[in-house]
């Protein structure tokens, strides 16, 4: 199994314990999350050339998943 990069404990490590409490204790929070990593997963497999797809496809997908992190940022502070 291939480690998915930008997943939320590695661009978080000191915010661990947050992640797991925010998961359990906020719907928005948890849903968030599923959703970030859906789509790093997405982004991911596009990148490896694992499911191809367009260029323009691939850059939305990324500046969703930036807004995406942003917000969980916010939640986290």
């Amino acid at each position: 199994m291939t480690h998915t990069p930008n997943e939320l404990t590695d661009m978080f490590p000191d915010k661990l314990d947050k992640i797991h409490a925010l998961k359990t204790e906020n719907g928005e929070f948890a849903k968030l999350h599923d959703e970030y990593h859906e789509i790093t997963r997405e982004i991911h497999r596009g990148e490896t050339n694992v499911e191809p797809m367009s260029d323009f496809h691939l850059e939305e997908l990324r500046k969703k998943r930036l807004a995406m992190l942003d917000r969980i940022a916010a939640l986290l502070a």
